[in-house]
């Protein structure tokens, strides 16, 4: 088992995204609807990914030693039939929905998420804005427990490959709403809208990747509502194309903050761990206060989806 392999789905997707990346680009420019391409940003998002992959070539060996030694110590092996890969598929999508909560409720596991959200446009471009720095989140310990289930760190990486390979679709204005059998239970371009929302509505939700009941389960699902349309981006945009400071700027900001003088130990480690937004003096807002500020303002949202 020790030699078992399985392809990098992500690699042999590349010229299916480029063709799709292509085709929704004529549909917009052609029907003059379903989203909107920007040249700087779109550029921006396609350095992000190819550096996303570079870090992984240079950076891989690290998590890949961490799952191989976890490999050796646990006493079972699930094998590779056809339903243990369906099986290692389901609970590492739901490893993913919790690697993309933490994303998004802990400040240091956003600094690398938050690059991913913060393109203003919504195309299949934002789909490749990944991290160059996931290694430093230590967010591989959330896949410990299928390695020491059974499951092969080879297959565990194979399934979180095509789980990426689904997700890049969804990141589409194009697409209005599935069926509702299919937007009942998968993510979809209206879910994933949502959740790269800066409204406060959408802030913290819809974190699935391929299953949208992980959401509905642990109470994050929001619909996407007409009479809100998605305003994409950061609650405080970054305004910027400059692939370095949209993969670094959030682990500046962290550093700063942290070293600030006459603070607590306490209030260091909030600033790092605690969720985004965070300040020892109140000064900032939290998307919790963000939303609490919006039904102040607009107490009839109370009991809509989303608050």
């Amino acid at each position: 088992m020790d030699a078992v392999s399985f392809p990098d789905v992500t690699q042999l997707a590349v010229p299916i995204f480029i063709a799709a990346i292509l085709g929704e680009f004529l549909w917009i420019a052609l029907k003059g609807r379903g989203g909107r391409y920007e040249t700087r940003d779109a550029v921006t998002s396609l350095i992000m990914g190819a550096g996303s992959v570079a870090s992984g070539i240079v950076l891989g060996f690290i998590a890949w030693g961490f799952f191989m030694v976890l490999w050796e110590i646990t006493p079972l092996d699930l094998g590779t039939s056809i339903g243990v890969i369906v099986l290692c598929f389901v609970l590492d999508d739901l490893r993913y929905y919790w690697v993309h909560r933490f994303g998004h409720r802990i400040r240091w596991v956003w600094a690398s998420h938050v690059n991913h959200h913060s393109s203003q446009h919504y195309n299949l471009t934002t789909a490749l804005r990944q991290t160059w720095t996931g290694t430093f989140t230590f967010m591989m310990v959330v896949r410990a427990p299928l390695v020491l289930l059974g499951f092969h760190p080879a297959l565990v990486l194979f399934v979180g490959g095509i789980n990426l390979v689904y997700q890049f679709w969804i990141h589409t204005e194009a697409i209005g709403k599935m069926p509702r059998w299919f937007e009942a239970v998968m993510n979809t371009p209206s879910h994933h809208r949502a959740h790269h929302g800066r409204n406060p509505r959408y802030l913290d939700c819809n974190y699935a990747g391929v299953f949208i009941i992980w959401d509905k389960m642990f109470g994050t699902f929001v619909p996407e509502q007409e009479n809100d349309p998605v305003d994409y981006g950061l609650v405080y945009n970054i305004a910027t194309f400059n692939p370095l400071r949209v993969a670094f700027h959030e682990w500046v900001a962290i550093y700063h903050d942290v070293t600030q003088p006459g603070l607590s130990l306490k209030e260091r480690l909030l600033y790092a761990l605690a969720p985004p937004g965070y300040s020892h003096d109140g000064s900032r807002d939290t998307s919790d206060t963000i939303k609490a500020k919006h039904l102040a303002r607009q107490p009839q949202d109370s009991g809509t989806p989303g608050f």
